[in-house]
């Protein structure tokens, strides 16, 4: 009965938001209907998702699969601990997101709102069956739809710029996925004659030496949404879009189907004890711990408030990258934990970014002196956004690099430590001047006279305080995603 439940769940959950799609077309013409929709089927959605906790909490674990492509390749969705936690996250977001974008949209009386909605839900669409996938070949194919249905978000604006970004964010992400991702399914499949995601891996035996590193490398690079250098131009050229679509791709979707992936990938396909026992995984570690410091070297030298978040984001996805070749039972809890405390901090940091943007039209760093005195509740979110970044409590941030730093000791990984060591001074080298300048500096000072007059709409202001205050109670309150990236711990 339970199994039989869950799967019906599993189905509505990607079938939602196509709903959602369908009826806001329909309703195009009427702007309050089409909004209240939108807010109205993302909650419907989380109470779907949140329905599929107890089964997975209790070690349940459901398949269904849709159809077979072929003989031995199906597109099959399963319930598992890692899916789990990403779906509650993007559920969970949704209809914040979707809130503050109602607020901002309509603030900046931006074109297009019907399409961006279409989009908006499609997307979601497609990172459930990301979350859910129970093969390669059903990530793959959620993954690619992904990419299509959030190019027309990025290109939102229409102009020069925007048109430019989406070729950028399109060249990237497709030609990696197609040229090497697509590869190495195609290469793993030829391996072991399956593409199921199974606990401890499908390669054990199969692979070795340097075509390990081979494959590992197409795996890697293949999920570019991961961001890893060099291929992360994609994520700071996609900035041009409206500030809802950046929070989306940061916090809510795309980056997070990045980093989900590769952990997927590790952890199913190749399995731990095969890359601890080999030699081949080491590299990735050193890549990911260059990105780490790389982008956030460039971070501080961003005035854009935005670039310089984006920049973050691309060191921030590299923690879980760390954490997860770390090959420690408690870094893939870090890894896991991470995605959360990344989603919730970073989303805080660019509603705040919009809502600067949409009561002053300030958009660098430069500009925000004395600006906590007139938008406190913004700036106060802001803080506790990026006080979670540098990995400080009370916040969600700390929790994550808390067990990342265990899992590096107990793999003795002195170069992971110093990475996360230096990066949280990074971290805090280009957070803290943000605070400081809207706290502590007075208007006026070196950057002009500030023309805020007050807070943007309510409900920017109630989103972004929403997901701020996730960021808290996360800390608090971690047991749910805990339970489920300790669950890991058993593949």
């Amino acid at each position: 009965m339970i199994s039989l439940a869950s799967e019906k769940l599993i189905i509505l959950a990607m079938l939602l938001p196509l709903l959602a799609a369908v009826l806001i077309v329909l309703v195009d013409k009427k702007p309050n209907l089409r909004d209240a929709l939108s807010i109205i089927i993302s909650l419907a959605l989380l109470a779907t998702v949140l329905s599929l906790l107890p089964s997975i909490l209790e070690g349940n674990q459901t398949s269904i699969t849709l159809l077979e492509i072929v003989p031995g390749l199906p597109i099959t969705f399963t319930l598992e601990p890692l899916g789990m936690l990403f779906a509650c996250v993007a559920a969970l977001l949704w209809p914040v997101n979707t809130l503050y974008s109602i607020g901002y949209m309509r603030g900046n009386k931006e074109k297009h709102q019907t399409r961006f909605y279409i989009c908006f839900a499609i997307a979601l669409s497609c990172t459930m069956g990301i979350a859910l996938a129970g093969n390669l070949l059903t990530l793959f194919i959620c993954y690619e739809l992904l990419t299509l249905s959030t190019y027309p978000l990025v290109t939102h604006k229409g102009n020069e710029d925007a048109k430019k970004a989406g070729r950028v964010y399109l060249g990237i992400l497709l030609s990696t996925s197609i040229g090497f991702f697509l590869l190495a399914i195609l290469w793993t499949w030829h391996l072991t004659g399956t593409l199921d995601f199974k606990a401890e891996g499908i390669l054990a035996g199969k692979i070795a030496g340097p075509e390990l590193i081979v494959l590992l490398f197409l795996y890697v690079y293949g999920i570019g949404k991961a961001a890893l250098m060099p291929m992360h131009r994609w994520l700071p050229a996609a900035m041009v879009a409206p500030t809802p679509v950046s929070a989306l791709l940061h916090a809510v979707a795309v980056v997070k189907a990045g980093v989900f992936s590769i952990v997927k990938v590790v952890i199913y396909v190749f399995g731990l004890d095969m890359l601890r026992l080999s030699d081949g995984a080491d590299w990735v570690l050193w890549i990911a711990g260059f990105t780490i410091i790389s982008a956030s070297i460039i971070a501080l030298k961003q005035d854009n408030l935005k670039r310089r978040l984006a920049y973050s984001t691309i060191s921030q996805l590299s923690y879980v990258t760390l954490a997860v070749f770390i090959l420690a039972p408690l870094s893939i809890v870090a890894a896991a934990l991470h995605i959360v405390a990344h989603a919730f901090g970073k989303v805080t940091l660019f509603f705040a970014a919009g809502s600067i943007y949409t009561a002053s039209h300030k958009t660098n760093i430069s500009q925000l002196n004395g600006i906590g005195y007139r938008m406190p509740w913004t700036m106060a979110a802001f803080t506790i956004g990026a006080i979670s970044m540098i990995g400080l409590p009370p916040t969600a941030g700390f929790l994550s690099k808390w067990y990342m730093l265990q899992g590096a000791f107990q793999q003795e990984q002195v170069f992971a430590v110093l990475i996360i060591i230096a990066s949280t001074l990074l971290n805090a080298a280009y957070f803290i001047p943000i605070i400081y300048t809207a706290w502590f500096k007075k208007e006026g000072q070196e950057s002009g006279e500030l023309v805020v007059h007050g807070e943007a709409p309510k409900a920017i202001v109630f989103a972004l305080m929403t997901t701020a205050s996730l960021t808290l109670l996360l800390f608090f309150f971690p047991d749910v995603p805990l339970q489920l990236a300790m669950l890991l711990r058993c593949y």
